[in-house]
C-alpha cells in the first residue's frame, strides 16, 4: 500500500517497528543515563563519607588512647552523658539515639531531610561518650554522618525526594562499609535496613558504588580493619548443621531479650520526668556502680574482648557476659550516652557465641563467629547483610553456616528490632497476620488460625496413639494355639 503524497511504498508492520525500535532506543538511552548519573553521585557520597568517617575514627580512636592510659576514666561517666544529653537536646534533638535509627526515621517520615547540624553534634556526642567509657557502638554515627552529608548535598543540588532519600541511602551505605571494612556487607545494609523482608533493588547500584569507594577512601588514609579467617571450620555434617541451627535458635532469642530490654530501658528514662541532661547524670552514675561491681571490661567498644572470644580465647569470660553488656548498653543508649548499637551487638554475639559453644558442642571460635552474625541479622532484620558480613570477616568457609544462623535468628526475634522506625513489608510467618506498611515498633501480629496448631498436634497425637495400639496387639501365628482356639 502507499501513503498519500509519498512515492515511497511503507507496509503497517515497518512503521510498528520503527515505533518499538525507537522505544527500546530511547529506553536504553534512559537507562545508561540514569547508570551514569548514580555512579557520579554514588561516588562522590562515598568520597565524602569514606573523609567523614575517617576523620571521626581517627579522632575517636585518639581520644580513647588518651582516657585509656588512667583507669578511673569511667568516673567521668556522669559529667559525659550530662553533656551529651545537653548538647543534643539544645542543638540537634535529631542526633539523640543511636544513629541509624535517626536515618531510618527521616528516610520514611521526612524524605531523607536530616538537620545539618547533626553530623557535628552527633560526632562530638560520641567521641565523649566512648572515650569515657559509655557501651555504644561506632557505626551509627558514621551512617548518621554519611546520611547527613548526603542529605546536605542534595538540597545544594536541589534534588526531588525521590532522589533524596536514594542520595541518603547511599550514606548509609558509605558510613556502614567504611567503618567496619565490609564493602559488600555495608552495601546491602543500607538497602535492607529500611524494610523488613524487602530490599530496594534501584538502590542497589549506587549503595554498592558508594560503599566500595567509601571504604577505599578509609583504608587509603589509613583506617585498618579487624579481618579474621577462621583456622577451624568443621566438615559437614548432619549433627553440626543441627547445632548450628539451634544455636541459630539461641541467637534469636538473645535478640528477642536485648531488644525487649532496650524497650524497657527506653520506657523507664521516659518515666522519670526530670531534665534530659539530668537524666544523663543518673544513668552515668548507674554505669559507674556497675563498673564497680562487675569490672571495666563491658564499657566502651569492648574490640579486645571481640577479638579474643573470636580467636577462641578467653578463659575469664563468665557464661552471663552477654546480660551484663546488654545492660551496661541499654543504659547508656537510655540516659543520654550518644553512639551506635552495632559494636554492642557484635560484643553480645560473641559473648553469647562462647558461651552456648560449651553446651552445644561446637568450636567457641566458629560459634562466636556465627553469634555476631547471627546476632547481627535478629536485632536489625537484616539477614543478607549479616551473611555476606560473615564471609568477609571470617571467610568463606563459615558462610553456608553463617547464614543458616542468620536466617534462622532472623525468624525467631519476631516482629520487632532495635531500629522501630523500619518498615513492615512481609511477615515472618504465614501463620501470623501483620499489617504491612507500618513501622514495625506499631506491629502486632495476630494468629491467622489459632486452631491449625493444635489441629497438627492433635494429628500427630492421634497418629503416634494408633501406631503404639497396633504394636501393642499381639501377633497371631497361622496354626497357633490362639488360632486354633478361634
Amino acid at each position: 500500500m502507499k501513503h498519500e503524497g509519498s512515492d515511497h511504498p511503507a507496509s503497517d508492520a515497518d512503521a510498528a517497528h520503527l515505533y518499538h525500535l525507537d522505544r527500546r532506543i530511547t529506553e536504553q538511552t534512559v537507562l545508561f543515563a540514569s547508570v551514569l548519573k548514580w555512579f557520579v553521585l554514588a561516588s562522590i557520597v562515598g568520597i565524602i563519607a569514606g573523609l567523614a568517617t575517617t576523620g571521626f575514627l581517627k579522632l575517636l580512636a585518639a581520644s580513647t588512647g588518651l582516657t585509656d592510659r588512667y583507669w578511673f576514666h569511667f568516673l567521668l561517666l556522669p559529667a559525659a552523658f550530662f553533656l551529651s544529653a545537653l548538647s543534643i537536646k539544645t542543638l540537634a534533638p535529631e542526633a539523640a539515639g543511636h544513629g541509624t535509627e535517626k536515618v531510618i526515621e527521616a528516610i520514611h517520615r521526612r524524605a531523607g531531610r536530616i538537620q545539618p547540624l547533626v553530623v557535628p553534634i552527633k560526632l562530638v556526642a560520641t567521641v565523649v561518650t566512648l572515650a569515657t567509657g559509655g557501651s555504644a557502638g561506632k557505626e551509627g554515627p558514621c551512617a548518621q554522618i554519611g546520611g547527613g552529608l548526603a542529605s546536605i548535598m542534595a538540597s545544594a543540588l536541589r534534588f526531588h525526594d525521590t532522589d533524596r532519600k536514594k542520595l541518603v541511602i547511599c550514606g548509609i551505605s558509605a558510613g556502614f562499609a567504611a567503618v567496619f571494612g565490609t564493602p559488600l556487607a555495608g552495601s546491602i545494609f543500607g538497602v535492607e535496613v529500611l524494610f523488613v523482608g524487602g530490599v530496594l533493588y534501584d538502590v542497589l547500584l549506587p549503595s554498592f558504588i558508594a560503599g566500595i569507594v567509601s571504604f577505599q577512601v578509609a583504608s587509603h588514609f589509613g583506617v585498618t580493619y579487624f579481618n579474621a579467617p577462621l583456622e577451624f571450620v568443621p566438615k559437614f555434617s548432619e549433627v553440626f548443621l543441627l547445632k548450628v541451627a539451634a544455636a541459630g535458635v539461641l541467637f534469636g532469642l538473645t535478640a528477642f531479650v536485648f531488644i525487649e530490654m532496650l524497650g524497657a530501658f527506653e520506657l523507664l528514662a521516659r518515666r522519670i520526668k526530670v531534665w534530659a541532661p539530668l537524666k544523663g547524670i543518673l544513668g552515668g552514675f548507674a554505669l559507674v556502680g556497675l563498673t564497680f561491681a562487675f569490672g571495666p571490661r563491658y564499657l566502651g567498644l569492648g574490640l579486645p574482648t571481640i577479638v579474643y572470644t573470636l580467636n577462641g580465647h578467653a578463659p575469664n569470660l563468665p557464661w552471663y557476659a552477654f546480660i551484663l553488656k546488654e545492660i551496661f548498653t541499654a543504659v547508656t543508649l537510655s540516659f543520654g550516652g550518644s553512639g551506635g548499637i552495632i559494636t554492642p551487638i557484635f560484643w553480645i554475639g560473641t559473648a553469647a557465641g562462647t558461651a552456648y559453644s560449651h553446651f552445644l558442642g561446637l568450636n567457641a571460635a566458629t560459634c562466636a563467629a556465627i553469634g555476631l552474625a547471627a546476632m547481627l541479622s535478629g536485632c536489625a532484620n537484616t539477614p543478607i547483610s549479616a551473611s555476606m558480613m560473615a564471609v568477609e570477616l571470617f571467610g568463606t568457609a563459615i558462610g553456608p553456616y553463617a547464614a543458616v544462623a542468620c536466617i534462622i535468628a532472623f525468624l525467631i526475634t519476631g516482629h520487632r528490632s532495635v531500629y522501630p522506625s523500619q518498615i513492615l513489608s512481609t511477615a515472618k510467618s504465614g501463620s501470623l497476620h501483620v499489617e504491612m506498611g507500618q513501622e514495625i515498633v506499631q506491629s502486632q501480629p495476630e494468629l491467622v488460625q489459632p486452631l491449625t496448631l493444635p489441629r497438627w498436634l492433635g494429628a500427630l497425637r492421634s497418629a503416634a496413639a494408633s501406631s503404639s495400639c497396633r504394636e501393642a496387639e499381639p501377633s497371631v501365628q497361622p496354626g497357633s494355639p490362639a488360632e486354633r482356639s478361634k
